[in-house]
């Protein structure tokens, strides 16, 4: 059987599952046995349609299971988005559509040869740096949940540091590529590029107040540096850097102090400042409210789960229980509905859709493309690690998303994007070994 037929079939299975999802959560909003769910699947099922069209005619030889993966995380995602807010899954089903076509744009501009990208590394470097001080800009960046990730120019609301991500990999990938040789012999001159993209991550987080994105940014460059060069000590100097920086800069940023007293002490017995109103309160009735809130969701769903459209996620009067659920905390919502079986498998999904991109880093022929398809899965993994960790209490609450799961139209179509990356990587990756 050929890549593009398996491809197919697994799109057929992962459509099955994320039918019977939907139409369980649909029977019980409607509280009713109807067909009113066909629609969405049928609507769903042709965007995805459309996605293997286009990667057949395109790239025929690449990796079958990278678009059935991302599609059953993406139904996954759509389920509880509708499940939690109508109108939001109205329009994540929207987005999802957009993602798909700028998945087949990549495909088709890129189709001959994807490493023309290299050429332009230093101006995707530079737009990186852009996109990720846009939010600390007067006038069009958004204070969102306590941290500034979004832009807001008219009715056009985005998260740019989503984008800056693939503009980063893509730099990166042309760069090391470059300098491996050099940064391998570990002279102190070359320790340049580390100081320099360092001292952004840092710039980052006293201009957005978050920790994850620069986490986020920065682990992704610690972790190409480390397949370019293979020397562990360069990443071990890396990270005494950022938590030296993240150190003093704890000292300085009160936002960041907020985090990190939330994560390692969200209950409180004894009434404490709150930062949301100024007065004496429980911190679990006040900082720390979202995130104890999301604990007792996901003990709520034990082992099996409550059941999808079971779970509780709102008052008698109709109030959130948990603000930002289809953001920032979605992964609380798996955990309750699905219960610890239910969200290992959704982690398991997220291992093979990485697994799956190493492969093509390993397979690929040069360090271009080497250093692309590992930096675009490891920054699906940490990112990933990073949102479930914040909401189990294993790192510090970050304001990033769930990849494919999470409700927001920039981080869909940066998905999708990277997925077409990896595609193409992988075709020629195959391709020439025939």
């Amino acid at each position: 059987m050929s890549a593009r037929n398996r491809e197919l079939l697994t799109l057929l299975l992962a459509g099955l599952v994320a039918c019977a999802a939907f139409a369980s959560a649909w029977f019980q909003a409607t509280a009713a046995i109807d067909y009113g769910w066909v629609p969405w699947a049928l609507l769903l099922g042709a965007v995805f349609l459309v996605a293997h069209l286009v990667t057949r005619m395109t790239v025929p030889g690449a990796d079958p299971t990278l678009l059935p993966l991302a599609g059953l995380l993406t139904a996954i995602g759509l389920t509880f988005v509708y499940r939690l807010d109508p109108e939001d899954g109205r329009k994540q089903l929207v987005w999802v559509a957009v993602g798909v076509a700028v998945y087949a744009l990549v495909l088709v501009w890129l189709r001959y040869d994807y490493r023309v990208l290299e050429r332009y590394k230093y101006l995707f470097g530079v737009s990186a740096i852009v996109l990720l001080m846009l939010p600390s800009m007067p006038g069009i960046g958004e204070r969102i949940n306590g941290v500034r990730l979004w832009v807001h120019v008219g009715p056009i609301q985005f998260q740019p540091g989503e984008i800056a991500k693939i503009f980063l990999v893509v730099f990166l990938a042309g760069y090391l590529r470059d300098k491996r040789e050099a940064l391998a012999q570990g002279r102190l001159k070359d320790f340049g590029p580390l100081l320099a993209i360092w001292g952004a991550a840092m710039l980052v987080l006293v201009q957005t107040s978050d920790l994850g994105s620069a986490l986020l940014n920065f682990g992704i460059f610690l972790a190409m540096l480390y397949a370019a060069t293979g020397r562990l000590s360069i990443v071990l100097a890396g990270l005494a850097l950022f938590a030296g920086g993240a150190a003093v800069l704890y000292n300085e940023l009160d936002r960041v102090q907020q985090r990190v007293t939330v994560w390692l002490a969200p209950w409180t017995d004894e009434k404490v400042y709150c930062s949301l109103n100024g007065h004496l309160e429980y911190r679990q009735n006040c900082d720390s409210y979202q995130l104890v809130k999301s604990l007792y969701s996901i003990a709520n769903g034990g082992y099996g789960g409550t059941g999808i459209g079971k779970g509780t996620f709102q008052t008698v009067d109709g109030t959130p229980l948990i603000p930002y659920l289809q953001t920032d905390f979605v992964y609380s919502a798996l955990a309750q509905e699905l219960g610890l079986i239910g969200v290992a498998a959704v982690l398991l999904l997220y291992l093979a859709l990485v697994a799956r991109g190493m492969r093509v880093a390993l397979i690929a022929q040069d360090g271009f493309s080497k250093l692309l398809a590992a930096g675009l899965s490891f920054g699906l993994a940490l990112q990933t690690f990073i949102i479930v960790g914040g909401v189990l209490r294993l790192v510090p609450l970050t304001g990033i998303t769930l990849p494919f799961v999470s409700y927001g139209g920039t981080s869909i179509v940066a998905n999708f994007a990277m997925v077409a990356l990896l595609l193409l990587v992988s075709n020629r990756a195959v391709a020439s070994t025939r």
